[in-house]
Parts: structure tokens; C-alpha cells; sequence
């Protein structure tokens, strides 16, 4: 499968050059909504795109499985609420399966 071949790393610093954004503060405990997002996505499209377990993202981020779940959900609400979001995801998930 295509897709699992894709490692969490590589979406992480993938997502962190689409954003602008330096990995220590994607993966950090810092709460600004120009990190929250980015790294919710990142777990999201880690969800998507890897074979990982949610524990095993969740390790990559250094957060719980719980975490995880509701980034993924989240992500997925505001895809539905949000074209530029949606956009953006889309963009990211090309780049990843270029």
C-alpha cells in the first residue's frame, strides 16, 4: 500500500516547512493557534497516511493516544467548515504522495 510507506517523521517535517513552523514548537507544549493547527494536521495526516497506531503517533508528538483522536477528529470537522483548511490538507497530502 502506498501510503503506509510514508513515515511520521517525514510528515512532521513535512507540515512543519508547509507552515512555516520549527519542529521543536510543532512537537512542544506551547498552545498558539498557529501551532495548534499544524499540529493537529500533522496527527491527522499521520492517522491517514501511516500504518501507525494512535499510541504510536502519539509517542512521535510526545502526547497521549487521546490527543491524537481528537486532532484527527478535529481536522476532519474543520475540513468540512473551512475551504482554505481543506485546501491546505489537500496540498500537504499531494506533497507527501508526490
Amino acid at each position: 500500500d502506498v501510503y503506509k510507506r510514508q513515515t511520521v517523521d517525514f510528515i512532521i517535517d513535512t507540515v512543519c516547512k508547509y507552515y512555516g513552523v520549527k519542529k521543536e514548537k510543532l512537537l512542544g507544549n506551547g498552545r498558539p493557534k498557529r501551532i495548534v493547527i499544524p499540529r493537529q494536521i500533522a496527527m491527522y495526516l499521520a492517522k491517514q497516511l501511516t500504518s501507525r497506531s494512535l499510541p504510536e503517533i502519539g509517542r512521535k508528538f510526545d502526547r497521549d493516544h487521546t490527543t491524537v483522536m481528537h486532532a484527527v477528529r478535529k481536522v476532519e470537522e474543520l475540513i468540512l467548515e473551512d475551504a482554505s483548511l481543506a485546501e491546505n490538507v489537500d496540498a500537504l497530502r499531494r506533497i507527501l504522495e508526490a
